[in-house]
């Protein structure tokens, strides 16, 4: 192990509270893709076309066939060993609360995943399921009455009337995902923030963690006195407050910054 790594399992291995933020880096050694960028075309149209109450007011049916087209995708995907570490590590530490920009569903799948592993301990899956600020793909939500239900893998889209309706008010369901344009669930962004306020260690993985208020988690833990430990391939500005970087892939890295096993470990820039 490098003295980044060491540094980080060091400070893993005192805390008492931790709370962890995980971007869309923790998820890439899984496969899934961004659905961003020149790779984020479908059909000829853009996520911010489609990603819009207004986009799902005019037209549901067409964002209904590529969400549901983003759910088979992701669907195929497994968690990776740093969704299963940071699982383990909630359901075996008294406090760490999971916080994810994600909306791939892959936090709670390790969870699941995990938990059968420790079911002979009583392990309650629940407890290592994240808190999602920009909402998940595995939900529907309604898009009348706000109910919530698990995401369906059998939507039809041939028409609006075939698409899923609230078994409560009959109004159309959607994805639980914030949207272009559409402010977080505040009761989740502060349940997040609070953890931070409270944490003696943050530990930021995948995510260069610039964009707000996702971004106010680590800084927010820094200045209540937590340590930050940034876990990312590349630099970002986080380095700059950061008590230890550790630059390798996450899947590789984690398990052993954790102290769940002896895996390859990445090496730093920061120490």
């Amino acid at each position: 192990m490098n003295a980044a790594v060491e540094r980080a399992r060091d400070l893993v291995g005192r805390a008492e509270r931790i709370v962890v933020l995980t971007g869309a880096g923790v998820s890439a050694e899984s496969g899934v893709p961004t659905f961003r960028g020149t790779d984020g075309l479908w059909k000829s149209r853009r996520p911010e076309q489609l990603a819009t109450p207004e986009a799902f007011a005019r037209d549901p049916r067409t964002v209904w066939e590529w969400y549901a087209w983003r759910r088979s995708v992701i669907g195929a995907c497994l968690p990776n060993p740093a969704h299963l570490a940071l699982a383990r590590l909630a359901l075996t530490h008294d406090h760490v609360t999971l916080v994810t920009q994600n909306v791939d569903g892959l936090h709670h799948r390790a969870a699941d995943e995990v938990a059968d592993d420790l079911a002979d301990a009583g392990a309650d899956a629940a407890r290592a399921h994240p808190l999602e600020v920009h909402g998940a793909m595995h939900r529907d939500r309604c898009s009348g009455c706000g109910w919530r239900s698990p995401g369906r893998t059998d939507v039809d889209t041939t028409s609006v009337d075939t698409l899923p309706r609230c078994e409560s008010c009959g109004e159309l369901l959607r994805p639980d995902v914030v949207w272009f344009g559409e402010a977080l669930d505040m009761e989740v962004l502060g349940a997040a923030l609070e953890a931070a306020r409270h944490a003696d260690l943050c530990l930021v993985v995948g995510t260069s963690a610039v964009v707000y208020p996702a971004a106010s988690i680590p800084e927010l833990a820094h200045r209540s006195g937590a340590a930050v430990v940034e876990v990312n391939l590349e630099e970002t500005p986080l380095a700059r407050y950061a008590t230890t970087s550790v630059r390798g892939a996450a899947g590789l890295t984690l398990p052993t910054v954790l102290g769940l096993a002896l895996t390859p470990c990445g090496t730093s820039t920061h120490g």
